[in-house]
């Protein structure tokens, strides 16, 4: 398993709402991150700063990259597109970042 992290712009005043689509997430989406081999995914926010902090873990080999260009994942974006940073796609302004320490 690899893992990987990423952070993203929540836009201010939507954590409720940011939250309350997560707590209904498409059970389509649900299923197709996991057939891409994406597990123990976790989304943390700062609310001092609105960067959203996202950790997941990913079937060693596979990458989740190519699900930008599903459907699934497209509308997703769309509907998220109004409360968070994004690109012209809609997909969410990420950054990668770095592991520097991990304690097994």
């Amino acid at each position: 398993m690899a893992k990987i992290a990423f952070k993203m712009q929540l836009k201010p005043g939507c954590k409720g709402i940011y939250e309350q689509r997560h707590a209904e997430i498409w059970p389509e989406l649900k299923t197709l991150l996991k057939e891409a081999g994406v597990s123990d995914y976790s989304i943390f926010l700062d609310e001092s700063t609105n960067i959203l902090f996202a950790v997941q873990e990913q079937s060693s080999g596979q990458s989740s990259q190519h699900l930008g260009s599903h459907p699934i994942v497209q509308r997703w974006w769309e509907y998220m597109a109004d409360i968070m940073e994004t690109n012209p796609d809609n997909s969410p302004v990420s950054q990668p970042l770095k592991q520097v320490f991990y304690m097994p």
